[in-house]
């Protein structure tokens, strides 16, 4: 894996949206926060763009990315907000300049498409709070992002959940949002998880959904060879009148049970409050003990 450099003083960072519409008023605070680092936001044209509920039309969107990726000057993209529309527009981008000269690109949920088709370019990248709600988050997950992006080593320690599965293992990270993985199976853009550690997290989804998704990612083998299990939110989950019976780590659990690799749940990631910086393809150590869980990027 290829790990883009880190930024300095003065680098210029950009913010597209690749996804839904968002204005500039929506993104005045990461914009201030970005100066505050030293840095400097590049806007792009997909910035107060609107085609319906996206930020233009697909090929403003991805002719948008596409310039911010091949400017030389631009250090990082920052992907203003999620919903949905990335995997509309990724086959549609040329990486070609992106291998030659890797830059991060920055953000979660929607953004999962980008970061595991880069994945399976070799390129790492980084899941983080996104602009649309950066100022809304926790000290620590704005630091997070800050440290990590200026290349501040990082490491987690996060209280241990009862229902974590202790072990230890290595691997390189990988992963988002669950049920962006889950449209991207069978696609260019699917993961390979074998001896990596996967993370994912999700919002707003039905219960009988998720326990759907993570059964199709079971029969596409994403867990047969898997190192270790990192879960983020589960956010705002639903039921339907006739209960699934079953809450999110429960399912989750249960297919886990089937194999032999720790798992991690509440983990600081996804869309909660608390989202720490992840750099996804990176190599990576994590500890589940039953008091404590440590990972660190090796």
């Amino acid at each position: 894996m290829r790990r883009p450099d880190f930024v300095k003083t003065g680098d210029k960072i950009a913010i597209v949206s690749t996804a839904r519409k968002i204005n500039l008023k929506e993104i005045k605070e990461a914009i201030a926060i970005l100066e505050t680092w030293g840095l400097v936001p590049v806007l792009g044209s997909t910035i107060g763009k609107e085609n319906n509920q996206f930020a233009g039309s697909d090929q403003e969107r991805a002719s948008d990315f596409q310039k911010m990726l091949d400017d030389k000057e631009i250090k990082g993209i920052w992907c203003a907000r999620g919903g949905y529309g990335t995997v509309r527009i990724i086959d549609k981008i040329d990486f070609s300049n992106m291998l030659k000269y890797p830059k991060w690109i920055i953000g979660y949920s929607d953004v999962t498409v980008l970061h595991s088709h880069l994945h399976k370019l070799g390129i790492c990248s980084l899941h983080a709070p996104m602009p649309i709600d950066i100022h809304k988050g926790t000290e620590a997950s704005i630091a997070s992002l800050k440290d990590t992006v200026f290349g501040k080593k990082v490491k987690y320690n996060i209280l241990s959940s009862k229902k974590n599965i202790v072990g230890s293992c290595r691997g390189r990270l990988v992963g988002g949002n669950l049920s962006i993985l889950y449209s991207l199976c069978g696609s260019a853009s699917s993961l390979d998880t074998s001896g990596k550690i996967l993370c994912i997290e999700d919002l707003d989804e039905y219960l009988y959904h998720i326990d759907r998704m993570l059964q199709n990612l079971k029969r596409n083998g994403y867990f047969d060879n898997l190192s270790g299990l990192i879960v983020g939110g589960m956010t705002k989950m639903h039921d339907n009148n006739v209960s699934f019976g079953k809450k999110a780590k429960r399912i989750i659990l249960d297919i886990a049970q089937e194999y032999d690799f720790p798992v991690v749940f509440n983990f600081p990631m996804g869309h909660v409050e608390d989202n720490r910086a992840l750099i996804m393809g990176a190599e990576a150590f994590l500890q589940v003990d039953k008091d404590q869980v440590t990972l660190e990027y090796i």
